[in-house]
């Protein structure tokens, strides 16, 4: 665990305190239903569930539910916010995903935040959960060989109640031959292939640490909060509060980075991606990051995110070696 002083641990408790009440008197609950025929899904103390939001993310989810399936989970509860390019059809027919809708959008719900602890709720408290968005994929020492049922004891071992995980922007060499249809039989880390190996600043504050950079600060000067916590213990305590990077409570926020999200947006359909984003205003500050991107697309005549700090990812043993996860035998 991260070692903070006795003045750092207070003012976190303060400020959890704090925020606990407000949230409280903010909190709302939507009505969701679940488009599965069939219903919802009870989870058994067996059960590893994980927790998505998605929109438009066709392209992406036969790797993404392998990717985790293969991780252990055996549960999926989607929240499908409005797609219109078959991703909701394509999961309803999974047997081992729950889809859900809400009459509201993505933002009405404080970005997603309120969808999440409402189904939270719903399937039960006091148990761990995987979180995460469809363009996200954890990865963490040994995943190629280790799942989660290895990973929640280790967690458990440790004392921490949450995994942080660094969020890394993958991207191609060649984004104009980075075809979407490659997704049909490849991983997407095999065909955005690259991410920035250096050029992050981390450090720790009262409610939880940031992370930012990586390419899209590089390139575009974004100051977006990359980091996340993608597997949790949810209980009573626990609410998203102001931002999903800073779940209460707060000090549960400091444990080692032990795993990385590989974050997937640039493909060679990208500026479709971006131009979709921007008009969408669904986003953070009426996404005003793909309104930026969108623009510098416009003015460069195209999009070139490779540099001298690129590097192909091979692994988890190379993020170990870059120091961006923990070995978890000694975290």
């Amino acid at each position: 665990m991260f070692k903070r002083t006795p003045l750092e641990r207070l003012s976190t408790w303060l400020e959890t305190k704090r925020m606990a009440r407000r949230e409280r008197k903010k909190r709302r609950r939507h009505a969701l239903t679940c488009l599965n025929a069939r219903g919802p899904a009870t989870l058994s103390p067996d059960d590893i569930p994980l927790m998505f939001i998605t929109h438009n993310d066709l392209k992406l989810m036969p790797s993404f539910l392998a990717h985790y399936r293969k991780l252990g989970v055996t549960r999926f509860i989607c929240i499908d916010d409005v797609s219109s390019d078959g991703t909701r059809e394509y999961l309803v027919a999974q047997p081992d995903v729950d889809v859900w809708s809400s009459i509201v959008r993505f933002k009405e719900a404080r970005r997603g935040r309120e969808w999440r602890e409402t189904l939270f709720e719903r399937y039960g408290t006091g148990r761990w959960y995987v979180n995460v968005d469809s363009d996200e994929y954890l990865v963490y020492d040994g995943y190629e060989e280790r799942g989660l049922k290895w990973l929640i004891p280790a967690l458990e071992r440790m004392g921490a109640r949450r995994m942080l995980a660094p969020m890394l922007d993958m991207y191609p060499v060649d984004l104009e031959r980075a075809d979407v249809e490659k997704l049909e039989q490849q991983a997407p880390w095999e065909i955005a292939d690259h991410f920035d190996a250096t050029g992050y600043a981390m450090h720790a504050m009262k409610r939880a640490f940031s992370v930012k950079g990586g390419p899209r600060y590089r390139k575009f000067g974004t100051d977006l909060e990359m980091v996340k916590y993608p597997v949790l213990f949810w209980d009573g305590e626990c609410c998203f509060g102001p931002s999903i990077h800073q779940p209460l409570p707060y000090d549960r926020n400091f444990p080692a980075a032990m795993g990385v999200l590989l974050h997937f947006k640039f493909f060679a359909d990208y500026a479709e991606v971006v131009d979709a984003a921007a008009a969408g205003g669904q986003y953070f500050d009426a996404s005003a990051v793909y309104v930026k991107i969108k623009e510098n697309i416009a003015n460069a005549g195209g999009l070139q995110l490779t540099s001298d700090v690129s590097v192909r990812f091979t692994g988890s043993r190379q993020l170990l070696d870059l120091g961006f996860i923990t070995r978890l035998e000694r975290a």
